[in-house]
């Protein structure tokens, strides 16, 4: 019996074209909402649909196993925005002032990335095959794999249904006045209103009704509630998105950290916290000169003091292995509490060192996100007998891929981040919470404004509250969705509300319907408008 084909040039050159197609929107996304979307399920319905159409002119077979390879390049690529270019990098430059060139910032983030690729490597054995978990995103896209290959007509909806958002959201965002709604201009002032965007609907459908919810209700608190009353006592003097931000993001970051750092906690206190690797000659051979290569970045690119330097990289590893073991368990990538508990942990070693603080915290964000990218994939992979080895190689090429064209799109995107980032247009939230713990954790209280202490405190007071409270209670508030709506504008929180709601109601009249195509129609929504957005700012460079 022949072998299926696996990790053949054809299902590498497409998973790695899908992830530089695909890279792109989250770049876009995680600069708007601070949210990336998983590209796996994306990536396997747009490969299978470009072979099954050359199947018609003779191609060979397009297999399963090709998928999957192609699906884990795409996804790395994707997942590349864990590598800091949403977060810890604009950060850097708005403290710092320095701007980036694109080589040495794809180099940088390709370093740190790789970490993730070998701990998920390391980890894989104890994870997947001797105590499998759960790794649920992984499972939907099995899930998915399985549905499309067994059933050629569910393939062919499923990819119409993508290829149809993404077409009307690119359509909408080339076409369409990009004017916000507002009741007023007094309300328009404050962000109250709506803004015509598909790519913030198809998020509210995927992240669902009670985090658009919560959403909604942390606009209206922040926004609709503390916004008038900072402009009628003063101590906000202007009104717009700009000045009521650098109040406002006080309390929510307080929220959001809090909010992580308890939930984390409480995920390590209930995980079963056997982090057992395989470590065989080749997987320590490579691990020692990824972390080598993560060393010499910090120190060469950054002016990161060696001894700091060499201390992210441990900490990195296990925190890497700790996020594997929660998405395992949960479906949730805790990059976000990452990010704070290196942020905190190197803050305690290098007191004072803002730069320090994000650079070398941010090798913890982008080896978690590589590796638990990583080990969904190997889930599925095991599941149809692939070989982890070629899903490895081709994660790798995916995170180079990603790696160029994510630093070329950050760049073209936001030519000058002192001017364009935290504003109303891009507000950038995840850069906004990498700078406030930064600066809160070099200059302490002084970097916040005395105004807003009371109202941080209270923040950080709610933050934990809703730690504590979300596993218990299921309708819970969502403290991210709360804390995230005081640093974007509040009419990006209500269309995503309403994508939610639009969601939650399709999933209850059709609930079938719903399970086959909601994930296809929101992925073709935001792929549709974020392309075409990144199109529009390489075609306003170019007209320079």
């Amino acid at each position: 019996m022949p072998t299926e084909r696996e990790l053949s040039p054809r299902a590498l050159l497409t998973g790695v074209l899908l992830g530089a197609a695909l890279t792109p929107c989250n770049i876009y996304s995680g600069l708007k909402i601070g949210w990336s979307f998983n590209m796996s399920i994306a990536a396997l319905l747009a490969g299978l649909a470009f072979w099954r159409a050359a199947e018609r002119s003779g191609a060979p077979a397009w297999t399963s196993k090709e998928s999957n390879i192609s699906q884990t390049a795409a996804s790395a690529a994707a997942s590349i925005v864990s590598g800091g270019l949403v977060a810890p990098i604009p950060a850097y430059t708005l403290i710092t002032g320095r701007a980036f060139d694109p080589w040495p910032l794809a180099a940088w983030v390709f370093a740190v990335s790789l970490l993730g690729v070998w701990v998920a490597w390391a980890l894989r054995p104890a994870l997947i095959v001797e105590q499998p978990l759960r790794f649920p995103a992984g499972v939907a896209t099995l899930e998915t794999l399985r549905d499309v290959f067994a059933r050629g007509r569910e393939a062919a909806a499923r990819i119409g249904v993508l290829a149809g958002a993404a077409l009307a959201a690119g359509a909408w965002k080339a076409l369409a006045p990009v004017a916000t709604w507002a009741p007023s201009a007094a309300l328009a002032r404050l962000t109250i209103g709506l803004d015509p965007s598909p790519l913030l609907a198809g998020f509210g459908a995927i992240i669902g009704l009670r985090a658009g919810l919560s959403l909604a209700a942390g606009a209206l608190l922040a926004w609709g509630g503390l916004g008038p009353w900072l402009l009628e006592t003063g101590q906000v003097k202007a009104a717009g998105f700009g000045p009521l931000v650098e109040w406002l993001l006080w309390p929510g970051v307080a929220l959001m950290v809090c909010a992580a750092l308890t939930s984390f906690a409480r995920q390590l206190r209930g995980a079963r916290l056997r982090l057992a690797a395989r470590w065989t000659p080749a997987t320590a051979a490579g691990l020692a000169v990824a972390c080598a290569l993560a060393i010499w970045m910090q120190v060469g690119l950054f002016g990161i003091g060696l001894w700091h330097a060499i201390v992210a990289v441990p900490l990195a590893l296990v925190l890497a292995a700790v996020a594997a073991r929660v998405v395992g368990e949960t479906g949730i990538p805790p990059i976000g509490a990452i990010g704070k508990v290196s942020q905190l942990g190197i803050g305690f070693a290098a007191p004072g060192q803002a730069v320090t603080n994000l650079m070398a915290a941010n090798v913890a964000g982008g080896a978690a996100g590589q590796c638990a990218d990583l080990l969904n994939d190997y889930k599925v992979g095991h599941a149809i007998g692939a070989s982890a080895f070629r899903q490895s190689l081709a994660q790798v090429c995916g995170v180079a891929a990603g790696a160029v064209v994510g630093s070329v799109v950050y760049l073209a995107l936001i030519p000058d981040p002192q001017a364009m980032l935290l504003t109303a247009q891009w507000p950038a939230p995840a850069v906004a919470t990498w700078k406030a713990v930064a600066e809160a954790l070099a200059d302490g209280f002084g970097a916040v404004p005395e105004s807003a202490r009371a109202a941080m405190a209270a923040g950080a007071v709610a933050g934990v509250a809703l730690g504590l409270l979300e596993p218990r209670w299921r309708h819970a508030p969502s403290a991210v969705a709360l804390g995230l709506a005081f640093v974007i504008p509040a009419s990006l929180c209500f269309t995503m509300a309403l994508g939610a709601l639009a969601a939650w109601i399709v999933e209850r009249r059709a609930p079938s319907l719903a399970a086959r195509f909601t994930i296809a129609a929101a992925a073709g929504l935001v792929a549709g408008e974020s392309l075409v957005g990144v199109a529009e700012s390489f075609g306003g460079l170019a007209g320079r």
